[in-house]
């Protein structure tokens, strides 16, 4: 398991002698908005549900996402969060090969390994903006029978067009690709068309709603495919791996479908909004801002400045980024920020203007 995901607060304060909630963490990618509201309220009124059981598949979730998303039901299968579905993917797919498509989410490479299985690799470059040339990776799929791919990508923050990721798909029908759009619903409707309901057969998408409405410690994800293929990742899911609270709050989601879309298009105009603030504040400066459609930026650093000393730097004012040299195809000029308020996206970006300002390292 690796250690360097976003989101480690309580070792920053301990390393600060201060308290978490003196920590603004901009290096995990969770909505700027927060909580959907109402969603907290609803949770405190049925805490009393920790008393017994949840449903031991998740039916009433599942449920609920398949109305979310307009499946059928069996097509969707509920986990403790889609990392599950990462580390459970080569067992239940029998992979023998597989390519990640990259820089991106390193426990891809982790759920490959823990299965004794040696990833390859199709990198994306910095001239593209880390936007993937799909017929150079068309190219590439020779003798594999596995592809892991996240649009829009983390830590990119770019989107595959769906017209031509679904043409990759359907061309290479003996190819099962996992397309994780966790961060799809940051993206505004027109742009973001789903791959859950393609129809193929050789497609398996992962869907979060950890990110989007502010729960991810609540641990719940879904995988929508064919349900053939639902039923081999079926196999290998234990009983009970989503909590009652997180049941709870998907079905939540459910039952308010109208307050989900205002929700959506609300997170849609603050991440416009914000997001040329934060492009606009750093172009006087010397880092290189990647184009991104979500709620993060990858930001690539001068020669003379490292990702652990900027981190180091904002670290010191209370303010946890993302270090990026643990995602593989980038190294140690790389670091990500999620966007939040307009105060604290403003403060970011002057303390990031300075660490790059500042006597450069030795």
């Amino acid at each position: 398991m690796i250690q360097g995901h976003g989101g480690n607060v309580v070792a920053l304060a301990e390393q600060l002698g201060c308290r978490p909630e003196e920590i603004i963490d901009m290096s995990s990618n969770i909505n700027p908005l927060g909580t959907m509201p109402g969603l907290i309220d609803h949770l405190k009124d049925r805490l009393d549900r920790i008393r017994v059981l949840p449903e031991v598949d998740g039916r009433a979730a599942v449920r609920a996402i398949a109305a979310l998303l307009g499946v059928e039901e069996q097509r969707v299968l509920a986990g403790g969060g889609t990392t599950q579905f990462i580390y459970t993917a080569c067992k239940a797919l029998q992979s023998a090969r597989v390519l990640i498509v990259g820089p991106t989410y390193a426990d891809y490479t982790d759920g490959c390994r823990v299965h004794d299985i040696e990833p390859e690799f199709f990198l994306a470059e910095a001239v593209t903006g880390f936007a993937p040339d799909l017929e150079r990776l068309a190219l590439a799929l020779t003798g594999i029978d596995t592809v892991f791919l996240c649009t829009p990508n983390n830590p990119t923050g770019q989107l595959i067009p769906h017209a031509g990721l679904l043409h990759l798909c359907r061309n290479h029908p003996k190819v099962r690709f996992i397309i994780d759009e966790s961060y799809l619903p940051f993206v505004p409707a027109e742009q973001s068309e789903s791959l859950c309901r393609c129809g193929l057969d050789n497609v398996i998408v992962l869907w979060s709603v950890s990110k989007i409405f502010g729960m991810p410690g609540l641990r719940a994800g879904f995988l929508v495919a064919n349900p053939s293929v639902v039923d081999r990742f079926r196999r290998y899911m234990q009983p009970w791996c989503v909590n009652s609270l997180a049941q709870e709050a998907v079905c939540f989601l459910g039952d308010h479908q109208a307050a989900v879309a205002a929700f959506l298009e609300q997170t849609h105009a603050c991440l416009a909004k914000e997001g040329r603030r934060f492009v606009e504040g750093l172009r006087p400066g010397r880092l290189t801002l990647y184009p991104s459609v979500t709620s993060y930026f990858l930001i690539g650093l001068p020669a003379d400045r490292t990702a652990e000393a900027v981190c180091g730097a904002l670290a010191q004012q209370r303010f946890l980024i993302r270090n990026c040299a643990n995602f593989y195809g980038l190294n140690e000029r790389y670091i990500r920020v999620a966007l939040k308020d307009a105060a604290t996206n403003t403060a970011v970006v002057s303390h990031l203007l300075a660490a790059v300002a500042a006597t450069p390292e030795a």
